[in-house]
């Protein structure tokens, strides 16, 4: 895809690194915090003074138990979200579409190094991700003519935090300043706070065909997608849209 006159250019390198939370949010957490921990503390000190409160009589129901005495079944991985979000990460990767060939990138998993080399600046990504305690990388590429198409998992450990929403805003955040995109763009439909980003001008370079982009992005659990397509024709929004919500159904 890279003959001149002929071929896009290389597909673009990524934004830059996603904007880490400014002090004034841990601030405001802290304050909150604080503010809880002098109200309980009141809260004792009034209760300390009054005389103690008579005991309900105890009317527990007995609790049946299971005659089998075996510990319950596990969850399925559609009843419980975790089972299925800590298997295979690329089993939840969208399926390639038919007529189309896989790209040359790599595909399958990315460590934190091999993803972090996929933005303008690999070393400020690589230590973003690492605030963000980023756990893996999924990645599925595929070419059809002219076009190409990345969709990427990123997932987080968010059990101290919520690395994943820390990126996805961050990488929206940057969208409307994108020189070619520009846009606030579309609500994915199912998605609390996915977007799809239909730029608004093509990449140009002499002797090279424009090309032309696309970008969604949404998070659910602690898994964020973020899917990339590329063409020298302008892409309808629906076709992106629609990857888009595909991807999502399988989150």
């Amino acid at each position: 895809m890279q003959q001149a006159l002929t071929a896009p250019e290389p597909p673009p390198e990524r934004p830059g690194r996603p904007r880490r939370r400014g002090r004034t949010t841990l601030l405001i957490a802290c304050a909150a915090v604080l503010g809880a921990v002098a109200g309980v503390c009141t809260g004792y000190v009034v209760q300390a003074g009054r005389e103690p409160d008579a005991l309900p009589p105890l009317a527990q129901q007995s609790v049946a138990r299971a005659k089998s005495g075996k510990a319950p079944e596990p969850l399925s991985a559609t009843r419980d979200h975790r089972v299925r979000t800590d298997g295979d990460l690329r089993k939840l990767l969208v399926q390639r579409p038919a007529g189309t060939q896989k790209a040359d990138s790599a595909q399958g998993w990315l460590d934190q190094y091999g993803y972090a080399n996929y933005y303008e600046e690999p070393d400020e990504m690589f230590a973003d991700l690492s605030a963000s305690r980023f756990r893996r990388a999924a990645l599925s590429a595929w070419e059809k003519g002219q076009s190409a198409t990345e969709v990427h998992l990123i997932q987080f450990r968010d059990a101290e935090g919520l690395g994943s929403r820390d990126f996805l805003s961050g990488q929206q955040g940057y969208m409307p300043q994108n020189a070619w995109a520009g846009t606030l763009g579309e609500p994915i439909p199912g998605s609390a706070d996915g977007r799809v980003y239909v730029f608004e001008k093509p990449r140009t370079k002499a002797g090279y065909l424009p090309m032309y982009q696309a970008r969604a992005l949404a998070a659910r659990g602690d898994i964020v997608m973020d899917v990339w397509l590329y063409d020298t024709k302008p892409i309808p929004k629906k076709t992106a849209m629609d990857l888009a919500e595909r991807q999502l159904e399988r989150l």
